[in-house]
């Protein structure tokens, strides 16, 4: 069980009202080889980046390419990302600034994404910040809270691929372990976000 891990505190009181502190984390345009962050954005952010308009394009043109490489080759050069964990000086472990947090989950080539999806929102151990379909459309990227003051990220990113494989029998790309892990911004119109973010839009 790790009910006792999954706490994050990102809420302070402020006159009896919850004022929640939303996350922020090192967003960087395309194409992947560019490693300078351009700015930091937020949750709320990079919500409103998945739900709106400017990624359809190339997220249908991405669906549509059949071949792997040549597929792997345009998301890498078409789409911007993010790093969900934290803030970076340049993308990579030795030029983290600190952690945000938060870790981003890899589903892929899921069977029935929408039914682990909705299993992913009714799990009551670990919590839900963002969770969409990839670029590829056949799997998720879930972005959940982590208490960094427990355990660092790669063991927590253990705990959590332990519990989910005993749990519901799911195997996460091993990919998430690395803090520096880039997440392309695709379209997802049904993209899930926790309500206790959106009072801030």
């Amino acid at each position: 069980m790790i009910q006792n891990i999954t706490s994050y505190p990102d809420s302070q009181y402020l006159d009896n009202q919850i004022k929640i502190k939303i996350p922020e984390f090192s967003f960087f345009k395309k194409p992947i080889s560019n490693t300078k962050p351009y700015k930091a954005i937020s949750v709320l952010d990079a919500y409103m980046l998945i739900k709106g308009h400017w990624n359809i394009e190339r997220t249908q043109t991405l669906r549509q390419i059949k071949k792997i490489e040549e597929a792997r080759a345009f998301k890498s050069g078409q789409f911007n990302y993010v790093c969900f964990s934290g803030i970076f000086s340049k993308r990579s472990e030795k030029h983290f600034k600190h952690h945000s947090g938060l870790m981003v989950l890899d589903f892929d080539h899921l069977s029935d994404v929408d039914g682990v999806k909705n299993m992913l929102l009714t799990d009551e151990s670990l919590e839900t910040v963002l969770l969409f379909r990839s670029p590829s459309g056949d799997g998720l990227k879930w972005v959940i809270t982590i208490n960094i003051c427990l355990m660092d990220h790669k063991n927590y990113f253990k705990a959590v691929s332990n519990y989910l494989k005993q749990t519901y029998q799911l195997e996460l790309d091993g990919s998430g372990k690395d803090v520096a892990r880039a997440c392309f911004l695709p379209y997802d119109p049904q993209v899930y976000i926790n309500p206790k973010y959106l009072s801030h839009e």
